[in-house]
């Protein structure tokens, strides 16, 4: 039975070696059963406006390091045996409860499990290892064009030597 695996988009470029990526349920704390990168544009801030302006002490939807700027699932490591075994994780699934999330945060959202994993993280962060940035480095700067060019590199930047390029939003990736 498989118990890890590594769920990618395909508009990736590796630098790195993907078992290095893999060595990265070693590190997962105990609880996560997820490890997925943060979202490096403002995507949730301007989702999350409604939640936001109702709260306005809120962190939701902030760049890091302190805020939650959200996930990004286009590289995701699924301990697919603790989240058999996760009774918080799988009462989430349930459809009464994601019901329970949109609605506190009046979610309407278009990313499919990234979505999921972004309002979970809001209230369960125990359920997920964050990876570094450069296991994900997300490329696409639509959102600085589009009433973001304020706080649009506090979610962009990211230091070290990047080890998978993503090619969000149908942006080129870097050449050799």
């Amino acid at each position: 039975e498989i118990t890890q695996i590594i769920q990618v988009d395909l508009d990736l470029k590796y630098k790195a070696n993907i078992r290095d990526l893999f060595d990265e349920f070693d590190n997962f704390p105990e609880g996560a059963v997820i490890g997925i990168a943060r979202e490096m544009q403002p995507v949730y801030r301007h989702t999350f406006w409604q939640y936001r302006r109702e709260n306005p002490q809120t962190k939701v939807g902030d760049p890091p390091p302190d805020g939650l700027p959200g996930f990004n699932s286009g590289v995701l490591l699924l301990n697919l045996e603790a989240m058999r075994q996760s009774k918080l994780y799988n009462q989430l699934l349930e459809p009464t409860m994601v019901q329970k999330l949109t609605e506190k945060y009046h979610f309407k959202g278009h990313l499919g499990d990234q979505d999921f994993f972004t309002m979970v993280g809001m209230e369960h962060p125990e359920l997920f290892h964050v990876l570094d940035c450069t296991w994900n480095r997300q490329l696409c700067t639509w959102w600085r064009d589009h009433g973001y060019n304020d706080v649009f590199d506090q979610y962009f930047q990211c230091e070290g030597e990047v080890k998978i390029y993503h090619g969000n939003c149908n942006t080129p990736i870097p050449e050799d």
